[in-house]
């Protein structure tokens, strides 16, 4: 039996499933990754990694002795969700989210672009605990899978609760009509890494951004970047939401593919 647990909810119900196919790493995602970068602000620039050839997902846990999750860990992500696989567990309390318009400031790191908030307004309750939103980042194509196929692109919200414990809100992202809500911050995009933060000059309103249908998959995983840390609790929801093709394709110019593959569960 697989130790990923996921859960998903449906309306006020919670449910959780049992994945037994793929696994999932946790600590921040692919800005995980950055969420890694915030809270060990030398660990991404370590020892050298990137999402292809020598220094590639598959070379992360010989690069550095710190990545040795990435090859030995036990509850990896990203994994494949098999949702026929998946059994409900009504005991998960209801996820919570609270968001409200905030200002943010684009990073472009090297392995994505980072958006970081300029207040801890916005948050989630997970399980009665609270996790303050820390940043949120995106990667093409999607990391996790559903019934064995990646989406377009893939939305990382990474959040903190007060022990520096994470959670990740994942959206899929398929081709669509045009997301309003990220227009503007679509069009500041940092094509280069930065070295300062690219402020937006109109907030965000994340709610907006959130599938109407907020039924979702719960496992305990890990981040999908080096170090490839465990004790990620992971929010997958199932309903996509919607870019355009151009707003895809604007991603893909700058970042072609960083997207760290499914796991097996160990």
């Amino acid at each position: 039996m697989a130790k990923n647990k996921l859960a998903y909810s449906v309306l006020s119900i919670s449910l959780s499933l049992l994945l037994v196919a793929c696994s999932s790493s946790a600590t921040v995602a692919p800005k995980e990754e950055k969420v890694q970068k915030e809270n060990k602000s030398t660990e991404t620039h370590k020892a050298h990694w990137s999402y292809e050839g020598d220094t590639g997902p598959a070379h992360w846990g010989d690069l550095d002795p710190a990545n040795s999750a990435c090859v030995n860990g036990k509850e990896q992500s990203p994994i494949n969700i098999e949702i026929s696989q998946a059994k409900a567990d009504e005991k998960l309390e209801k996820l919570e989210i609270h968001y409200i318009p905030t200002e943010f400031s684009l990073v472009n790191n090297g392995h994505t672009v980072q958006a970081n908030p300029k207040t801890t307004d916005n948050s989630i309750v997970v399980d009665g605990k609270e996790y303050k939103l820390a940043q949120f980042h995106f990667h093409t194509p999607s990391e996790h899978q559903f019934n064995g196929q990646n989406f377009d692109m893939e939305l990382h919200l990474v959040h903190k609760d007060a022990s520096g414990q994470l959670a990740v809100l994942g959206l899929m992202i398929k081709e669509g009509a045009s997301n309003l809500s990220l227009e503007k911050a679509w069009a500041a995009l940092p094509k280069k890494e930065t070295t300062e933060d690219v402020k937006l000059k109109e907030p965000i309103d994340l709610m907006s951004i959130l599938p109407k249908n907020q039924q979702s998959f719960r496992y305990n995983g890990s981040l999908t970047t080096p170090p490839c840390s465990e004790g990620v609790k992971w929010i997958v929801l199932e309903q996509p939401i919607e870019m355009s093709k151009e707003q895809i394709d604007t991603f893909r110019k700058i970042f072609p593919d960083n997207h760290r593959p499914v796991q097996s569960v160990k």
